[in-house]
C-alpha cells in the first residue's frame, strides 16, 4: 500500500507540471518587459521525457490495482547490452562461417582419400591378377619341365638325335624351364655323343636367361673344352665371360675374352662388339 501511495503521489505531482504553462502574469508585468518562452527545446524534450516515465508508471499502478499481485518491474535493454549482444551474434556467425569452411575441406580431404583408396585398391587388383597369372605360368612351366624329364630318359635311350631335337624345339618355344630340363637329361645320358658340347652351351643359354651365371657358367665351359670350330663356340665364350663378370671375377673374365680372340679371330661382329663392351666392364688391361 506504502509503494502505491508513492507512486500515486509521483504520478500526481508529475502531471501538473503542464498546468505552468497556464498561469496568466498580470497585465502590468507583461507591459514592462516582453518575458521569454520559458519552455525552449530541451525543456520540452525534458517534460515529453516526464509525460511518457508518467503513462508507464500510471499504467503500471493500475495494474497493480486491477491484479492485486505485486508489479515487478523489469529495465529496459541498454545499447550496451544492444551493442554486446550484436557483438556476439556477429562472432557467432563468424564462428559458423568457418566452421562451413573447415567442413567444406574436410569433405573434400574425405573424398580425395577415398578416391586414392579406390584407385590403390584398383592397382593393387591389377598387381594380384598379375601375380597370379604369373604363378599359373611358372607352375604349368614346371610341369612340363618334370614331363619332359620324365619322358628324356626313354627319348634318348634309343634315339639321342630325337631328344636333342625335342630339347632344341623346346628352347626355340621359349620354355626355358622344359628346355633346361631336357638339354640336362640330355647331358646325363650322352655325355660324350656328338652333340654333348652344343647341348652343354644350350643348357648355359637358359641358365644364362634365368641368371643362374654359376651354372650357366660351368655349362658354357664345358661345352667349349677343346675350343671346338663351331658357329656357336664363339658365342659360347663371350656368354662365358659375362657369366665371369656376373659373378664378380673380372681377372678370369679378361683372360676368357682374350682366349676369344686368339683361338676365334674370325668370330662374327656381333661377338666382336660385345666382346669388347664386356672388356670395358671388366675393366681388362689394353
Amino acid at each position: 500500500m506504502m509503494l502505491k501511495a508513492a507512486l500515486l503521489a509521483s504520478v500526481l505531482a508529475l502531471t501538473a507540471v503542464p498546468a505552468l504553462t497556464s498561469i496568466t502574469l498580470p497585465s502590468k508585468a507583461m507591459a514592462q518587459t516582453a518575458m521569454p518562452d520559458p519552455l525552449d527545446d530541451r525543456s520540452v524534450k525534458r517534460l515529453d521525457k516526464m509525460e511518457k516515465v508518467v503513462r508507464e508508471l500510471r499504467a503500471i499502478v493500475f495494474q497493480g490495482r486491477d491484479t492485486g499481485k505485486p508489479v515487478v518491474v523489469q529495465a529496459a535493454e541498454t545499447d550496451a547490452q544492444i551493442a554486446a549482444l550484436s557483438e556476439r551474434l556477429t562472432d557467432l556467425e563468424e564462428t559458423l562461417t568457418k566452421l562451413n569452411g573447415q567442413n567444406e575441406t574436410l569433405t573434400h580431404d574425405l573424398d580425395e582419400a577415398r578416391r586414392a583408396n579406390e584407385s590403390e585398391k584398383t592397382r593393387t587388383d591389377a598387381l594380384d591378377q598379375r601375380l597370379a597369372a604369373l604363378e599359373k605360368r611358372l607352375a604349368d612351366q614346371e610341369v612340363a619341365a618334370a614331363a619332359a624329364v620324365a619322358a628324356a630318359p626313354a627319348a634318348t635311350a634309343s634315339d639321342p638325335g630325337e631328344a636333342f631335337k625335342s630339347a632344341r624345339q623346346l628352347l626355340l618355344d621359349g620354355d626355358y624351364g622344359a628346355a633346361e630340363q631336357a638339354f640336362a637329361g640330355y647331358v646325363e645320358a650322352f655325355p660324350d655323343s656328338a652333340k654333348a658340347p652344343e647341348a652343354r652351351y644350350w643348357l648355359g643359354e637358359t641358365q644364362f636367361v634365368r641368371e643362374a651365371y654359376s651354372d650357366a657358367a660351368g655349362s658354357y665351359l664345358g661345352a667349349v673344352r677343346g675350343w671346338p670350330q663351331t658357329s656357336w663356340a664363339p658365342d659360347a665364350v663371350l656368354k662365358l665371360s659375362r657369366s665371369l663378370v656376373a659373378l664378380k671375377k673380372p681377372a678370369d673374365a679378361c683372360k676368357t675374352l682374350d682366349e676369344l680372340s686368339r683361338r676365334y679371330p674370325k668370330a662374327p661382329n656381333a661377338v666382336t662388339a660385345k666382346a669388347t663392351a664386356t672388356r670395358v666392364q671388366a675393366k681388362c688391361a689394353s
